[in-house]
């Protein structure tokens, strides 16, 4: 089970309170455990803004999220989940450090979000799911994010081999549902997502649908 931290100073802005449509909400605060874990219960994620130093915090609207049963699985997709390994937070760190890469296009994982996100794997909240070469037993693509109660919130997720991390992300789903997770919030959509079955909701839906995450008691993620 999760290591509750200390809890936060900080008091995150009430959602209800914020405009529709802006999906940056706060900047400031820290990277401690207990701020990450009281933002996703508040329905915020961190991301740097370009140009400053202070943190910034989003909560976009509409909200990206996979529904649980709306998972979308092609044959090609069904092939190559038979050419890969899947394990769960064998390499929290090298997942993460991948994903951070810094010759990727958008990338934003700075240090210090690697070193917040390592800490929240050591207290039992942030979570890998690893695609694994077998013939060759290299890491080729996988995930991380973060489980609250009945929340797993994504972070990010990387390939360096033909849908590895879209087959990480069909293990993470076929989980979740084994433990009882209600709510894969995967923050803002791509067509990569979209693709998978990932669809938009406004932010207030998504706050209900958080409301009854926070509600549900599931088994541990690993």
């Amino acid at each position: 089970m999760p290591v509750e931290p200390p809890r936060t100073p900080w008091e995150f802005p009430d959602l209800a309170d914020v405009p529709g449509g802006d999906d940056l909400v706060a900047v400031g605060a820290d990277l401690e455990p207990g701020t990450l874990v009281a933002a996703y219960r508040h329905g915020l994620f961190p991301m740097p803004l370009s140009g400053h130093r202070a943190m910034a915090w989003w909560s976009p609207d509409p909200r990206g999220v996979l529904p649980l049963d709306g998972l979308r699985v092609t044959r090609s997709l069904r092939r190559s989940q038979r050419r890969y390994e899947v394990r769960v937070d064998t390499a929290f760190d090298d997942v993460v450090e991948a994903c951070a890469d810094p010759a990727r296009d958008g990338g934003w994982i700075s240090d210090e979000i690697r070193r917040a996100y390592a800490r929240l794997h050591e207290l039992g909240w942030a979570h890998s799911v690893e695609t694994w070469d077998p013939a060759t037993g290299t890491l080729v693509g996988g995930l991380y994010g973060v489980h609250v109660d009945g929340l797993f919130a994504g972070e990010s997720m990387f390939h360096r081999a033909p849908d590895a991390s879209k087959v990480a992300l069909v293990a993470l789903v076929e989980h979740l549902r084994s433990i009882g997770v209600v709510l894969l919030d995967v923050q803002w959509l791509t067509d990569h997502l979209t693709s998978l079955g990932a669809v938009e909701i406004p932010r207030v839906d998504y706050l209900a649908r958080l409301r009854q995450a926070l509600d549900t008691t599931t088994a541990p993620f690993a």
